[in-house]
């Protein structure tokens, strides 16, 4: 953490600060599509149209602004071949592989309480029928 302090000790970084740039950067990662992007292309390259049957149900205005948020802050590589039509393929840049693998440290946490989520829901929603 002491890489995120400045020469007089200030924090840099606060995800927590309204203003802070990391707040924008995790946005993206973790908003709705950008952490099925980042999970689908962990996998490896796709072009984008394999990349948005992957993340089913995302329009391809919604994936190509997330793209593109994802590229900007260098988690994700873009690379366009100049061929008749243009063919665009996707991949992660090391930063993005690191986080990648994270994120689905959490979507296999999350997917392995299912049951148990499953589970709290019927018992909440029973609970608030009866109230």
């Amino acid at each position: 953490m002491s890489e995120w302090l400045d020469e007089h000790g200030q924090v840099l970084y606060d995800v927590f600060a309204q203003a802070c740039t990391s707040r924008t950067t995790l946005e993206h990662i973790t908003g709705r599509w950008g952490i099925l992007a980042m999970a689908a292309l962990h996998d490896g390259t796709l072009r984008f149209n394999a990349l948005r049957r992957r993340v089913s149900g995302v329009s391809e205005k919604m994936l190509a602004q997330t793209l593109q948020a994802l590229e900007r802050d260098g988690f994700v590589h873009r690379e366009a071949q100049p061929t008749i039509p243009p063919k665009v393929e996707y991949s992660l840049t090391p930063r993005g592989r690191r986080t990648a693998a994270l994120l689905l440290a959490l979507i296999e946490d999350v997917e392995g309480q299912m049951p148990e989520v499953m589970a709290a829901n019927a018992e909440y929603d029973a609970a608030k029928r009866e109230a």
